[in-house]
C-alpha cells in the first residue's frame, strides 16, 4: 500500500517537473504538441503490436500450445497504452519501452524471475529410520 500511495504522488511530481524543464527549453506549444503527438504515435504504435501478439496468440492455440506469453505480452501492452495516454514525458518513455519487444521481453523475464513459484522445490522429507527385525518385535 505504501509503495501505490508514493507512486501517486510522485508520478504528477515528475511529470509538472518535466513539464516545466522541457517547456522552458523548447517552448510550452511545442511541449503540448509533443505530448500529443507521442501520445498518438504511441497508440498507433501500441495497437500494431496488440495485433502482432494477437496472431502471435492465434499461432500458439493453432499448434495446440498455451498462449502464456501472448497473455502476458497482451496485458503489458494495455498498460502501455494507458501510460501513453496519460500526459506526460514520463509515462511515455516508460510505456514505450514496454512496448518495444525487446525490452518488453526482458521487463517480463525479469519479473517472472524475480516472483517465480517454483524456487528449487524438494521432491523428498528429511528424517530418520530404524530397521526393527522381526525377531526383536514387542509381543502384545
Amino acid at each position: 500500500m505504501n509503495t501505490l500511495l508514493l507512486i501517486i504522488i510522485l508520478v504528477p511530481i515528475i511529470e509538472i517537473y518535466l513539464f516545466i524543464k522541457i517547456g522552458s527549453q523548447i517552448g510550452a506549444f511545442t511541449t503540448i504538441s509533443l505530448i500529443f503527438i507521442t501520445a498518438f504515435l504511441g497508440i498507433i504504435y501500441a495497437r500494431y503490436e496488440g495485433f502482432n501478439t494477437l496472431k502471435s496468440g492465434l499461432s500458439q492455440i493453432v499448434k495446440n500450445e498455451i498462449p502464456i506469453y501472448e497473455i502476458v505480452s497482451g496485458a503489458a501492452l494495455a498498460f502501455a497504452a494507458i501510460l501513453l495516454i496519460i500526459p506526460g514525458f514520463a509515462t511515455d518513455i516508460v510505456g514505450l519501452l514496454i512496448i518495444f519487444p525487446p525490452t518488453r521481453k526482458l521487463l517480463l523475464k525479469k519479473i517472472s524471475t524475480k516472483y517465480s513459484r517454483n524456487k528449487k522445490k524438494q521432491d523428498f522429507i528429511e528424517g530418520e529410520f530404524e530397521d526393527i527385525d522381526e525377531d526383536n518385535e514387542r509381543k502384545f
